[in-house]
């Protein structure tokens, strides 16, 4: 009689086990995660330092700057949303740096009915974060250049259109003063990290399975011994 819920019995640890293997190796992933995220962040506040002649995307991503020079009036709008805010823009402003260089300065954060409005330009100490979003995709409209509006930091097509180095600078702080512009500083938020999310999900299926698996031979040894 026994004989016959051997095969249950093994494939049911053989699911569990299963089920926590791919639990424990998104603990593996969390961890990962998390070195790598306490590595973007050691990084993200270091010390502010001048801005390399050729900034090189993946090296330099996230590297803290300082620099001087004059924050222009051109600008580009970057539709976004703020949480317990609500929509806005991102204002991209070009920068002419103290060395003849033309790059481009994302400000920071302003309301819908603040597009519009003035904002100080001129000279001004800039320290901030080297950055290039990746903010594009198929799902991402093209930018309304009748309506001034942008939806994503393409920062390519930022400086084309800004006649500018593909350089975006986030601003931590800038010294120009009464500016209405709240800056949004490069932090790790916006970097996915759901391992443990994962992880619980694969350890519950785990437990669901071995109950589903016990609740099975239970009845199966019940009906056996009705039946003898």
């Amino acid at each position: 009689m026994l004989t016959r819920l051997y095969l249950p019995l093994i494939f049911g640890l053989a699911g569990a086990a299963v089920l926590i293997s791919l639990g424990l190796w998104q603990m593996q992933r969390l961890s990962w995660k998390e070195a790598i995220l306490a590595d973007i962040s050691a990084r993200i506040s270091a010390a502010p330092q001048a801005i390399p002649e050729s900034p090189d995307q993946v090296a330099d991503k996230y590297l803290p700057v300082v620099t001087k020079g004059v924050i222009t009036g051109d600008e580009i709008h970057v539709l976004v949303s703020q949480k317990q805010v609500g929509a806005g823009y991102r204002i991209i402003s070009a920068f002419e740096n103290n060395d003849g260089r033309r790059m481009m300065v994302d400000r920071g954060f302003v309301k819908v009915d603040q597009k519009q409005s003035a904002r100080p330009i001129g000279q001004a100490e800039v320290i901030g974060n080297l950055h290039w979003p990746q903010e594009t995709g198929g799902s991402i409209p093209e930018p309304d250049l009748k309506a001034e509006i942008w939806f994503a930091r393409d920062v390519t097509a930022m400086a084309d259109f800004l006649n500018a180095e593909p350089i975006l600078i986030v601003a931590r702080s800038t010294s120009l003063s009464d500016d209405p512009v709240e800056p949004l500083p490069v932090d790790t938020a916006g970097i996915p990290n759901d391992h443990l999310q994962y992880a619980l999900t694969w350890f519950s299926l785990a437990a669901i399975w071995v109950i589903m698996t016990l609740t099975f031979l239970w009845r199966a040894r019940g009906a056996q011994k009705g039946i003898s």
